[in-house]
C-alpha cells in the first residue's frame, strides 16, 4: 500500500479498537450501574447434573442483613442470556438481584437432551432452587421471569415447583408466550394458585395468543387475545369464562391476595426483548408485587444506552476485520498477498450492464423464492427444529446454513452463464481478476483470513473477560463461547464458505466496476442486492400481518424472523469482501473471514440439542 493508504489504514485500525473498547466500557458501566452492582458470569452444576451459565446482578446495598427480591430472567428459543440485559439493566438497579441464564442448550450452558424439555425448568427452576439458598435473597420475594420459550421455563418451573415439598416461586411474569389455561383434564383452572402474575401478550405475535377451534384452526389472531375465553378466565383466575366477569388490558387484578393483570402492546414477538413499553410494564409488575428496594419511575430507562454502546462495538469489530486485514499485509508474513496497485476496473457497456442487472436479479429472486421453498420441506422443519435425530445438533443453523450453500451454488452456475455467454468474449480474465489465484496463493490467503478471525474473537473474549459484555444488536451478537462451539462450527462452516466464497467472487470477479462514474455505488448495489430478498420477505410478512392479523399462509414466523440478522450479515459481508479485494485482488480472502465469523456467530447464539 502507498504511505497515504498506510496512514488512513493506521487511523481505522486505530478507530476499530477504540470502538471496541469504549463499548465494552460504557456497557459495562450502565448494567453496573456505575459501579453499584456487582455483575459475576458464574457456572453452576445443577440439581439436575446438568451445568448451567448464567450472569448475576447484586446490588451493592443488598447482603444478609438487608436481603433483596430475587427474579430469575430467561431468553427465548434460539438466544441467550444477554437478549435479557434490558429486563437485568432496569430491575438490578432498582435494587433487585437479577439472575439471567442460559437455558438448558443456549449460550454456555450444557445441551439440551431432546427428550428432558422439562428437565428443571429448561433450566430455570434449579437456578430457582440456587437463588434460594443465597444469605442475600428474600426467600419470600423470589419470581420468575422469560420471554417466548423462555416463558415457558417459567411454566416449567412454576409445575416443578407446586410438587415440591417447599414452594420457592411468589411470582411469575411471562413475556410473548400463553399461561397455562387449564388443568389436567382440560378443565379451566387457576395453576399458579397464589401467586402474582403478569402477562405481556402482544398484537402481533407470530406464535401465541390465539384461540383454536377443535379442528385447530386459529378463530381469533392475537390482538384480539384480551377479549378470548383464555385471557378472561386468567385474568379471573382459572374461573370458567361462560361464568367470569369481563375484564380488560393494562389493569391489576386481586383475589385472595394474588394479582393478575394482562399487557397488550401493538408490538411483534421479537420486539419484546427490546421494548421500551415491554420493560416498563416488566418494571411496574415486580414493582406492585415485590416493592423495588430503590424506586424508579419504570418509564426512566437506561438500557438503551448499553444497546447503543454494544451497536457501536458491532461496527468497530466489523472494521476491525478490513483494517486489521490491511495491517497484516504489511508484514513479512503475508506481504506476498498485498497489491500494490488496485486492479483497474472493468469498463462499462449497455450489453455488461444487461447481463449485471439481470443476473442480480435472477439471484435476488432465486434466493427468496428458495428461501421460502425450503421453510416448507417437512424434513427441512424436522432438522430446523430438532425433531429429526441428526448429527447437525443445531437445527436453525443448519437450515441457513443450507439455504446459504444452495444459493452459493446458484451463484456459481449464474457466473458460469454470464463468462461462457458474455464474459470471455469481452476480455474477462479469471487470473487478472483474482478468481483462479492459483493453490499457494489461495491457501495463503485463508491463513490470513485465519489469523484475522483468531485475532478479532480474541478482542471479544478479552473484553468479556475484563467487562462481562459482548457486541451485539438485538438479534445480531458476537459473544465469547465456550470451546465446544469451534467443534459445532466445524459441521456448519464448509456450508457458509460456499456462499461467501461464490458471492464474494460474483462481488469483485465479476460484477466489480464503476456505476455513474463511482465504485462506491457498485458496492453499495451490491451490499442491498445481497439483502433485498430477505427485505421483501420481511417486509411481504409484516405487511400481511398487520393487515389481516395473521402471517403470510404456509410461511411461518420463526422463518421471517430469522431473517432479520441475516438482512445486515449479507449485506456488511460484500462490503468487508469488497474492501479486503480492494487490497489483495484475492476474492477469497474476504469469503473465508465472511463464512468463519458468520459460522461463529451463528453456531453460540442459537440451541444445541443432544439425541
Amino acid at each position: 500500500m502507498k504511505p497515504a493508504l498506510i496512514r488512513r489504514n493506521r487511523f481505522w485500525l486505530s478507530l476499530s479498537l477504540v470502538l471496541m473498547l469504549l463499548s465494552a466500557i460504557v456497557a459495562s458501566a450502565v448494567q453496573t450501574n456505575v459501579g453499584s452492582v456487582a455483575v459475576k458470569d458464574m457456572r453452576w452444576e445443577t440439581p439436575s447434573g446438568q451445568m448451567i451459565s448464567a450472569l448475576m446482578f447484586r446490588p451493592d446495598a443488598v447482603s444478609a442483613e438487608n436481603k433483596a427480591p430475587a427474579i430469575v430472567v430467561s431468553h427465548g428459543w434460539w438466544n441467550n442470556r444477554e437478549m435479557q440485559d434490558a429486563n437485568y439493566v432496569e430491575l438490578a438497579r432498582r435494587g433487585f438481584v437479577v439472575v439471567s441464564i442460559d437455558m438448558y442448550g443456549h449460550g454456555n450452558s450444557s445441551p439440551l437432551i431432546n427428550d428432558q424439555l422439562d428437565l428443571g425448568g429448561t433450566g430455570m427452576y434449579d437456578v430457582v432452587k440456587l437463588v434460594a439458598d443465597l444469605p442475600y435473597v428474600d426467600q419470600d420475594k423470589i419470581g420468575v421471569s422469560g420471554h417466548s420459550n423462555g416463558a415457558r421455563a417459567a411454566n416449567f418451573s412454576v409445575a416443578l415447583d407446586d410438587a415440591a415439598d417447599e414452594q420457592l416461586i411468589d411470582a411469575v411474569f411471562l413475556v410473548d408466550n400463553d399461561p397455562v389455561y387449564t388443568d389436567a383434564d382440560g378443565a379451566y383452572a387457576n395453576v399458579y394458585g397464589t401467586r402474582d402474575v403478569g402477562l405481556v401478550a402482544d398484537q402481533y405475535d407470530e406464535f401465541f395468543f390465539r384461540s383454536y377451534s377443535p379442528e385447530g384452526v386459529a378463530l381469533t389472531p392475537p390482538r384480539d387475545y384480551i377479549t378470548t375465553p383464555n385471557a378472561q378466565s386468567f385474568l379471573n383466575f382459572g374461573a370458567d369464562p361462560a361464568d367470569a366477569q369481563q375484564r380488560g388490558a393494562g389493569q391489576f387484578y386481586e383475589e385472595n391476595g394474588a394479582t393478575r393483570i394482562v399487557y397488550t402492546p401493538a408490538e411483534t414477538h421479537p420486539w419484546g426483548t427490546i421494548s421500551q413499553t415491554t420493560v416498563a410494564s416488566q418494571i411496574e409488575f415486580w414493582e406492585a408485587t415485590f416493592g423495588a428496594p430503590t424506586p424508579i419511575d419504570a418509564g426512566a430507562q437506561v438500557w438503551q444506552i448499553k444497546e447503543t454502546a454494544t451497536a457501536v462495538g458491532l461496527i468497530g469489530f466489523g472494521i476491525f476485520l478490513v483494517a486489521f486485514t490491511r495491517a497484516l499485509l504489511g508484514t513479512r508474513a503475508f506481504a506476498g498477498l498485498r497489491v500494490t496497485e488496485t486492479r483497474e476496473l472493468a469498463g462499462t457497456t449497455r450489453t455488461g450492464l444487461a447481463w449485471f442487472w439481470g443476473g442480480l436479479l435472477v439471484s435476488a429472486l432465486f434466493s427468496g423464492a428458495s428461501y421460502v421453498w425450503l421453510s416448507q420441506q417437512p424434513l427441512m422443519q424436522g432438522i430446523a427444529f430438532n425433531v429429526l435425530p441428526t448429527i447437525f445438533t443445531q437445527g436453525a443453523v443448519f437450515f441457513i446454513a443450507t439455504w446459504a450453500a444452495i444459493n452459493g451454488v446458484a451463484g456459481l452456475i449464474i457466473m458460469l452463464v454470464s463468462y461462457f455467454a458474455f464474459g470471455r468474449k469481452n476480455d474477462l480474465d479469471l487470473r487478472a481478476a483474482g478468481v483462479l489465484p492459483g493453490w499457494k496463493t489461495f491457501f495463503h490467503g485463508i491463513g490470513l483470513g485465519a489469523v484475522v478471525v483468531a485475532a478479532a474473537f480474541a478482542i471479544v473474549f478479552v473484553l468479556d473477560y475484563f467487562f462481562t459484555t459482548d457486541f451485539r444488536l438485538w438479534v445480531l451478537a458476537v459473544k465469547a463461547f465456550e470451546a465446544d462451539k469451534l467443534w459445532i462450527a466445524l459441521l456448519y462452516v464448509p456450508f457458509f464458505l460456499v456462499y461467501f466464497f461464490a458471492n464474494s467472487v460474483a462481488i469483485n470477479g465479476f460484477n466489480r466496476f464503476t456505476l455513474r462514474g463511482k465504485e462506491w455505488l457498485n458496492t453499495l448495489v451490491l451490499a442491498l442486492a445481497n439483502s433485498i430478498a430477505p427485505i421483501v420477505l420481511v417486509i411481504a410478512q409484516y405487511t400481511t400481518f398487520f393487515i389481516t392479523g395473521e402471517t403470510i399462509p404456509g410461511f411461518g414466523g420463526i422463518f421471517s424472523i430469522w431473517l432479520f440478522p441475516v438482512i445486515v450479515i449479507l449485506a456488511v459481508s460484500a462490503v468487508i469482501s469488497r474492501k479486503i479485494y480492494r487490497a489483495t485482488n484475492n476474492p477469497y480472502i474476504g469469503g473465508f473471514i465472511n463464512a468463519a465469523v458468520v459460522t461463529l456467530i451463528s453456531v453460540s447464539n442459537t440451541l444445541t440439542v443432544t439425541y
